[in-house]
C-alpha cells in the first residue's frame, strides 16, 4: 500500500491535519489551474491513496483566483493528439473522478472564480460544493469546437438536468450566485467558503468512517442500479453499517438520553 509521503506531486499540494482532514490544493494559478494530464495523474494517485491512509475527509481547493478553467487547451493543441490518444486521456480523467466519487472519503470542494469545462467536471465529482460569490460555472465546449470528456454528461447532467447542460454547451450560458445554488451546481454560496468547507469536513470527520464510506460510495452506486437492485443493495449496506460497533455505541447514547439532539441551532 502506498503512503501519502510516497506520492510525487508537482501540480497539487497535499496536507493532512491532526483531525485526519486532507487539503488537496490545485497549484497551477498562472494557468488558472487548467488540468493537464500530469495533474490528472496526480489526482488519480491522491484519491487512490487517501481512503487507505486513514484520511477522514478531504477539502479540494485551488491556489490563485480560479478553481479551474478546465482542460489545458494549450497542452491539447501542442500534443496534436489522435482520436485514440484523446480517448485514453478522457479515460484517465474518468479514473480520477471515479476515485473521488466512489472512494468513500467525503470530499468538499471550495469553489471560486472560474469553474468551467473540465473544472466543472472535477467539481461535480466532489460530494459537497461550497462556492464564493465570485464563482461562475460554465461548459464552453461548444464554442471551442469540443465535447465534454470528463464525465459532465454523467455528473453535471445529474446535478442540473439534461436540458440545462445542453443550454450551457450550446449557448455558453454561465451560472453564478444564487441561481447556481438553485439549479444544483453548488450547495452553499458564502463569503468565506474555505471556513465553511472546513466546518463541513470537521463534522464529516466525526462520523464513523464506515458510515462515511457508505454515504460517499454506496449512494452513487445505487443510482446506477434498477430500483429493485438498489433496494436490495441498500438493505445489505444498511445491515453492515447499522450494526457496526460505532453505531451501537451511538444508539446506546441515544437510548440513555446522552446523545446530542437533532434540532435547529
Amino acid at each position: 500500500m502506498r503512503d501519502l509521503s510516497d506520492l510525487k506531486l508537482q501540480n497539487i499540494l497535499l496536507d493532512v491535519d491532526q483531525d485526519g482532514i486532507a487539503s488537496v490544493t490545485l497549484n497551477r494559478p498562472s494557468k488558472r489551474n487548467a488540468l493537464d494530464l500530469a495533474t490528472i495523474d496526480e489526482l488519480v494517485d491522491i484519491f487512490s491513496t487517501l481512503p487507505r491512509a486513514g484520511v477522514r475527509a478531504a477539502i479540494l481547493r485551488a491556489n490563485g483566483d480560479h478553481f479551474s478553467a478546465g482542460l489545458d487547451l494549450v497542452e491539447h493543441h501542442r500534443e496534436e493528439r489522435s482520436a485514440s490518444d484523446f480517448m485514453h486521456v478522457c479515460l484517465r480523467w474518468h479514473e480520477a473522478f471515479n476515485k473521488m466519487e466512489y472512494g468513500g472519503v467525503p470530499i468538499i470542494a471550495v469553489l471560486k472564480g472560474a469553474v468551467v469545462g473540465g473544472g466543472l467536471e472535477l467539481a461535480s465529482a466532489a460530494h459537497i460544493r461550497v462556492a464564493a460569490p465570485d464563482t461562475y460555472f460554465g461548459l464552453p465546449e461548444g464554442q471551442r469546437g469540443l465535447f465534454t470528456g470528463g464525465g459532465a454528461t454523467i455528473r453535471v447532467a445529474d446535478l442540473i438536468g439534461k436540458a440545462r447542460m445542453i443550454d450551457m454547451m450550446l449557448s455558453g450560458r454561465l451560472y453564478r450566485g444564487q441561481e447556481a445554488v438553485d439549479v444544483g451546481l453548488c450547495q452553499y454560496l458564502i463569503e468565506d467558503p474555505e471556513a465553511k468547507a472546513m466546518e463541513i469536513a470537521q463534522a464529516a470527520a466525526r462520523n464513523p468512517p464506515l458510515s462515511n464510506f457508505a454515504i460517499c460510495s454506496a449512494i452513487s452506486h445505487m443510482q446506477n442500479m434498477s430500483a429493485l437492485d438498489a433496494a436490495y443493495a441498500e438493505a445489505v449496506v444498511a445491515g453492515v453499517v447499522n450494526t457496526q460497533d460505532a453505531a451501537r455505541e451511538r444508539l446506546a447514547a441515544f437510548a440513555t438520553g446522552t446523545a446530542n439532539k437533532i434540532k435547529p441551532k
